[in-house]
């Protein structure tokens, strides 16, 4: 076989792996950030689901701490 085949064949071979494996690591960073992306999302809907608990005990609170001034 000419030796510019075989340069060729071994040069496409190495583009093939290193475009495979640029294709992988990109695929794996994009999940990773995807997954801390979701995580933070899950923390925010938590937060956001015991807000309006928090809000409705403050308004008992200060209800309670208006009983409490106008008994005095």
């Amino acid at each position: 076989m000419n030796t510019e085949i075989i340069i060729a064949l071994v040069s496409m071979a190495g583009t093939l792996l290193g475009t495979f494996g640029g294709i992988v690591t990109s695929s794996k960073l994009t999940s990773f950030r995807i997954e801390q992306l979701e995580q933070k999302v899950d923390r925010h809907n938590n937060f956001a689901q015991r807000m309006p608990v928090v809000e409705e005990k403050i308004k008992v609170l200060n209800h309670r701490i208006e009983d409490l001034e106008r008994e005095n």
